[in-house]
């Protein structure tokens, strides 16, 4: 766990723009009429609408989006009552948290008031506001109160998440933990330790899962909380046991099934982890210091099933997993409340995912080679990408079926899709490859199975429907890294192109490769000891038909990948050269980027072939190509070097190809800028056009130009590189590419190995 100190924690929230959070507009605003529209007097009609019909507000407004975020500071997690103010930072970034994993907008409210009465008074008033209100680090037994009082008196979701956020997250850890103890929650014992808004909601969600509470004993600072002890809270009544035979934790803790610490650290021992049944399940949630640290709880017994609220170990209970879904799914369905339906629903949808294979990313964050649910993983990682679907729709179906909707959804998977684009994890265009892919999968040969990224994608791309893969390699390697990884190879054909059995394939192959290089040098002994390697196997192999598509480029450098591709496959007619382009998805459109990978240094007549592909490849993925040629130059104002051939290469595409959106040399700026170009450049053919496709004068600039927005915008997909120009559908991957960016690349192989064959019957008829 990276150590945090106090300097680095204040250089955090002050360098640069202070604070964690800001306001960002969401339309137009540069022109008098955009300003207009936005206030006066435009803004009038959407008001005099909502005055008409206030259900409307949710369609003029931020309303169904925007989430308030208020605490009076009085029970701050960790620091206790530091004030309204001094509370901020922690508004600020629950904020932050809301925007990043489920797309909410918040406005963080510090009220200065202690007492409940004007307290929910202050938030009624401002309720109006807001789609939802998130009450955060309020002092019990306030808390309780206030927000009773607010579900009861507004008609948006109200929640405490000190008390529910927990109470849900601990809740699912605690459904799974007792299934991998092989435990039911109706017959184990559970000791609570803390009786305060988070322990009594958590304790409350047990009940309503089936926990019995003759079963339970709960403990405040003083001891076990039995019934004749006087002036008890009604929260503490609720668990308040008839035993009296127990006092203390140490007594209470013989012979549990369960510890649930929210109180302080260092307070269970290893002696008392030792007292408990088997297989016992301690989830030790003070925070910063749990009630018994990690190493001291496994090294009493080595059975316990242990969760904390630390990110530097298993399981941990974090409400990051649970508030912003619950909010969306509530947020959605414009829900009156969230209600033990919606919480019951998200503990559910939690702990199922923890079932499920996890996803790369996952993997890849924590560094580790695949979790498996079980004793160290029975709970989701915060940065579960699916967390946003199965929860948040959970909840929404839940609000629904209970009543408190008045949104109803009913295109469900139109939904799931809505919030993987919200969080960038899916976009249009992605949806529509995956989806043509499917519709007509093709047989693709993974060259570099025994890579553990390229074996993962070709296990996901068969998952996903998108094609048959093909495995090249080691089959033994294959199958003992597919056992480490906890992949299925079942239906998954494996090659070992060494193996003796496939000599007769290989002497086919080096006789076609041969016979077919004959006049530039090539004999078939050479050709055989070629198709030992996997990239000449691999191309042979589509060459001849035996597979449809082919990926490489893991373990491969790129040289000598297009050297092997340019003599098995070789280029298109009518083209001498081939290439490569990205495609770059942000929140400002779909762009085009060449050649990103081939070409090092182009003359005009590459240009001209690059720029030739590329317009054919935009119209392959149902775009019309809007083209700027770009250099350091406009339009002639420099006459050597690479504008020259730039110049020259527009040029000669705008004579051959009259009716294709072109034109350059232009600077980059000038080619993202429309305004700007369309008054400096009034003559361009590119004219009150958006430009979707840049094709750029060498390879440099253009690898540059990609890595460098990939880099400076975490919300851009880019899908790349995608070849051009080719006789088949050979593909090339980045080294550093992931999984996710593999399946990517094997459903463009997908589509343009479909879209080959069609071709190909089309010109038999």
């Amino acid at each position: 766990m990276v150590k945090i100190t106090k300097e680095a924690a204040l250089r955090y929230h002050s360098e640069g723009r202070p604070g964690k959070i800001e306001i960002v507009p969401t339309k137009p605003y540069n022109t008098q009429a955009d300003l207009s529209l936005a206030y006066s007097p435009g803004v009038a009609e959407p008001c005099l609408e909502i005055q008409k019909n206030p259900e409307t507000v949710y369609d003029y407004t931020d309303k169904g989006n925007l989430v308030a975020v208020i605490s009076n500071g009085t029970a701050v997690l960790g620091l206790g009552n530091i004030g309204a103010m001094s509370g901020k930072p922690v508004m600020e970034g629950k904020a932050l948290l809301f925007k990043i994993y489920a797309g909410i907008d918040v406005f963080d409210i510090e009220i200065d008031e202690k007492d409940p009465d004007k307290f929910i008074e202050a938030v009624k008033a401002i309720a109006p506001t807001f789609g939802g209100i998130n009450l955060e680090d309020i002092k019990a037994p306030e808390c309780f109160e206030i927000e009773d009082r607010l579900k009861a008196e507004l008609d948006i979701p109200v929640m405490h998440d000190d008390q529910h956020g927990t109470a849900i997250i601990s809740a699912a850890g605690l459904l799974n933990a007792l299934e991998v103890a092989g435990k039911k929650i109706e017959d184990v014992r559970i000791v609570v330790n803390g009786a305060g808004a988070s322990a009594t909601s958590c304790t409350k969600l047990y009940v309503a899962l089936g926990a019995r509470k003759e079963n339970i004993l709960m403990l405040d600072s003083k001891g076990v909380i039995t019934s004749d002890l006087p002036n008890l809270t009604p929260n503490k009544q609720m668990f308040a046991t008839e035993r009296r035979d127990v006092h203390t934790l140490e007594e209470a803790i013989k012979g549990a099934d369960v510890f649930l610490g929210l109180s302080k650290g260092n307070v269970l021992t290893q002696d008392m982890v030792r007292s408990m049944a088997e297989n016992p399940i301690v989830f030790a949630l003070a925070n910063p210091t749990p009630e018994i640290s990690y190493e001291e709880a496994k090294a009493s017994r080595p059975d316990v099933l242990i969760s904390t609220g630390r990110s530097d170990y298993p399981n941990q209970i974090n409400n990051v997993i649970g508030f912003p879904y619950i909010f969306r799914g509530a947020l959605d369905t414009r829900a009156k409340a969230i209600n033990e339906e919606m919480k019951v629903a998200a503990v559910h949808a939690i702990a199922d995912l923890a079932k499920q294979p996890v996803p790369e990313v996952v993997n890849e964050t924590y560094h580790v080679d695949n979790f498996t649910f079980g004793p160290d993983y029975f709970i989701p990682k915060p940065v579960d990408p699916r967390l946003i679907t199965h929860v948040s729709m959970a909840v929404a179906k839940a609000a629904m079926s209970s009543g408190v909707a008045r949104k109803q959804i009913t295109d469900w998977e139109g939904y799931e899709v809505h919030l993987r684009q919200l969080m960038g994890q899916e976009s249009k265009l992605t949806r529509q490859l995956y989806d043509t892919a499917r519709r007509h999968p093709q047989r693709v040969v993974f060259a570099e199975a025994i890579h553990p990224s390229m074996l993962k994608a070709a296990v996901l791309a068969k998952e996903e429907g998108i094609c048959q893969p093909v495995l090249l390699g080691n089959d033994e390697a294959i199958r003992k890294m597919a056992k480490q990884l906890d992949l299925s190879l079942d239906g998954i054909e494996i090659i070992n192109l060494r193996h003796p059995n496939e000599e007769a394939r290989r002497v086919r192959y080096a006789h076609i490769l041969a016979d077919k290089r004959a006049r530039q040098g090539a004999n078939f002994q050479e050709a055989n000891d070629k198709m030992f390697e996997r990239n000449y196997f691999g191309m042979m192999m589509v060459e001849t038909g035996d597979a449809d598509a082919f990926i490489t480029g893991l373990y491969t450098k790129y040289s000598n990948t297009i050297k092997v591709a340019k003599e098995v496959i070789g280029i298109q007619p009518g083209y001498n050269h081939f290439g490569t382009m990205h495609i770059l998805n942000s929140n400002k459109g779909t762009y085009f980027i060449a050649d990103t990978l081939i070409n090092r240094h182009p003359d005009p007549d590459t240009l001209i072939d690059v720029a030739r592909l590329t317009a054919k490849s935009v119209e392959f993925f149902n775009h019309k190509p809007v083209m700027a040629m770009l250099s350091y130059s406009n339009f002639g104002s420099d006459e050597k070097g690479s504008p020259e051939k730039v110049h020259e290469a527009v040029t000669y595409m705008q004579k051959e190809y009259p009716h294709l959106d072109i034109d350059g040399e232009m600077q980059m700026k000038f080619a993202l800028n429309r305004k700007l170009r369309d008054e400096l450049y009034p003559f361009t053919r590119l004219k009150g056009k958006k430009v979707n496709t840049l094709v750029f004068p060498n390879l440099s600039s253009a690898n540059a130009a990609y890595q460098l927005m990939q880099g400076m915008n975490n919300d851009m997909e880019i899908i790349g590189p995608i070849q051009m120009g080719l006789n088949k559908p050979i593909h090339f991957t980045d080294h550093e590419a992931s999984v996710r960016d593999i399946v990517n690349i094997t459903a463009v192989a997908v589509i343009d190995a479909y879209v080959d064959k069609k071709k190909k019957q089309i010109n038999k008829l």
